[in-house]
């Protein structure tokens, strides 16, 4: 079975629905993971593609879909959350720094947790000291190493081989060039990964 990105950006609401899940469906299909960070809305700028900005309709209908999808899946968010994120950037900063370090998955469930249950912004406080300091984080040292140069051109980079992929929306997964799009397209990509 080939290795399956999972291409996310803390900030997209889909997201969470995979973010709270992944760890159960990778260990039920045997999948292998690794999570991509990178930055939704720098994609979504690029492509002028603002999917809820003025579209009420649109919104309404996102909130009450995660709702559904949550409930079939065991989750209790409280919705809708607050949206979109100022702290977007940084969120994803620091999830940069997570995933050289391999803690990415202990953090961004933990931010996602606090955003979507507790009404805590993720990329801001209470809920980033609070989720570092969760996953036995020093919240001041983290801040300093994720806003760094470095850190942010891995980002960037990361976001640039995101776009090269095809990938335009969070979350995304990718076996091989092969591109996914959405929570819902999660399954799909582990039966690509075992039968290509």
């Amino acid at each position: 079975m080939a290795k399956i990105d999972f291409w996310f950006s803390i900030g997209s609401t889909y997201s969470y629905l995979t973010v709270m899940r992944l760890g159960t469906v990778a260990d039920k299909h045997g999948a292998d993971f690794e999570w991509r960070p990178f930055n939704v809305r720098h994609v979504m700028v690029e492509q002028n593609n603002i999917p809820f900005k003025d579209k009420p309709v649109k919104t309404a209908y996102m909130w009450r879909d995660i709702e559904r999808r949550a409930e079939l899946h065991g989750l209790s968010p409280k919705l809708p959350a607050p949206y979109p994120l100022p702290g977007l950037v940084l969120a994803n900063l620091v999830a940069t720094l997570a995933a050289e370090e391999g803690w990415v998955s202990d953090y961004v469930r933990a931010t996602y947790r606090r955003w979507f249950e507790d009404g805590d912004p993720a990329g801001e406080d209470p809920n980033l000291s609070d989720s570092l300091r969760e996953i036995g984080r020093d919240p001041d040292l983290v801040l300093a190493q994720a806003q760094s140069e470095r850190i942010t051109d891995s980002l960037a980079a990361a976001t640039d081989e995101a776009m090269q992929l095809g990938v335009f929306g969070s979350p995304s997964f990718s076996v091989d060039g092969e591109v996914f799009w959405g929570d819902d397209r999660l399954e799909e990509a582990i039966f690509w990964s075992k039968e290509h």
